[in-house]
């Protein structure tokens, strides 16, 4: 099963490998016969789909997340191993994806104008004279 990331990029199915292992949680008797969790791994480094600004910016990104150049997703949120399955693809695709967005403008710094430094400090005075007035009067 190919893992459609975008028009022009698909992870071919030989370059994904799975795990199966026990999974945790509920399940009854079933849950310790099945293999259930599933761990999906993928090669950046490797792979034979990546322009080499694709697999720069992913080793880049992902520094954090890669395993000896290969990035790992686990889904274990199923009863099913299948369903286990279709999750695992679907975050290592959204993962892929957000991966290789743009960055977004940098942000410009800017004053704040005299217009709503007026206005804050008017608030502030006004508050002051509601507690001012809250107060006990003076004993002379």
């Amino acid at each position: 099963m190919d893992l459609q990331i975008s028009r022009s990029l698909v992870i071919p199915a030989a370059e994904l490998v799975w795990h199966f292992t026990r999974s945790s949680g509920p399940g009854g008797q079933h849950v310790n016969t099945s293999d259930s969790r599933v761990e999906l791994s993928w090669s950046i480094a490797g792979s034979r789909v990546l322009s080499p600004w694709q697999r720069q910016r992913l080793l880049a990104k992902l520094s954090t997340r890669l395993t000896g150049g290969q990035v790992v997703v686990t889904s274990a949120q199923e009863r099913s191993q299948w369903r286990n399955r279709q999750d695992a693809a679907q975050k290592l695709t959204e993962l892929v994806q957000a991966t290789l967005l743009p960055d977004p403008p940098q942000r410009r710094a800017t004053k704040p104008t005299q217009g709503s430094q007026r206005r804050r400090l008017s608030a502030k005075s006004n508050r002051a004279a509601t507690k001012q007035l809250r107060r006990r009067p003076a004993q002379d």
